[in-house]
């Protein structure tokens, strides 16, 4: 009984210094280290959002799916040019318009 203690000690000794050795080395499995508190790899032009840039966009994901301001923010930076390009036809429109009637 006690050969079968020491040896069951051992191997828990042994299988806890092989578990923190390859730890050490391999890391925690992540390419990239973590992102700082705030930090987010969500990136998107200053102006002229386009479909490509919609379609690259990466949300850094969080215990419960993504992370909600960074989707949040995307799509309010989606629906301001939307309006902007809305608006913009609009005015040409108008303008056309104008165009036909002092024809």
């Amino acid at each position: 009984m006690t050969t079968a203690l020491i040896y069951l000690v051992v191997m828990i000794f042994v299988a806890a210094v092989v578990f923190l050795l390859a730890s050490l080395v391999f890391g925690r499995g992540e390419q990239l280290a973590p992102l700082a508190p705030g930090a987010t790899p969500t990136e998107l032009p200053s102006s002229e959002v386009s479909g490509e840039d919609l379609r690259a966009v990466r949300f850094q994901q969080v215990v419960r799916g993504y992370k909600m301001s960074e989707v949040d923010w995307v799509l309010q930076r989606a629906a301001d040019e939307l309006d902007e390009l809305r608006a913009r036809v609009a005015e040409l429109e108008a303008q056309e318009q104008e165009a036909r009637a002092g024809e």
